[in-house]
């Protein structure tokens, strides 16, 4: 039986193919919760959980395209100094948020600074990278 359209309720921990953890909602002590197969989640991670039963465990492997996608070049932008204010003291190769036209948060590094110049990734910091995951679906909800 299909889990599409329904609310549900999982624990989960997710590592890359090297095994460093990237996130677990363990140790958040908080189940994420969504509906399924409505596109709020990575496709992997839906198509996953789409068929599993309450108080089933699974590992899977889910490949770049199937996450966060690869990597985009088109993505890194260069941008000019004076329209960034205050990024002066933000370092190079560390994840941060810039506020975009419409006050929405824009997840970007640094790649590089100059004086003139700021090129910032827009991508996701999973994207290019494979992904796998432990998934417990503790319940599902009509």
């Amino acid at each position: 039986m299909s889990n599409a359209g329904k609310k549900i309720k999982a624990h989960y921990t997710g590592t890359l193919d090297d095994g460093t953890k990237f996130d677990s909602s363990f140790d958040r002590d908080e189940p994420i919760e969504f509906v399924c197969m409505t596109g709020r989640m990575i496709p992997g991670f839906d198509a996953a959980v789409a068929d599993m039963q309450p108080g089933e465990t699974k590992k899977v492997h889910i490949p770049a395209e199937q996450a966060y996608g690869k990597h985009n070049p088109d993505k890194v932008v260069r941008v000019p100094t004076s329209q960034l204010p205050k990024i002066e003291n933000a370092p190079v190769g560390v994840p941060m948020f810039l506020i975009g036209p419409n006050d929405e948060f824009i997840p970007v590094v640094i790649l590089e600074k100059t004086p003139e110049i700021v090129v910032l990734d827009t991508n996701h910091e999973l994207a290019g990278k494979d992904l796998n995951f432990e998934i417990t679906l503790l319940e599902v909800l009509d």
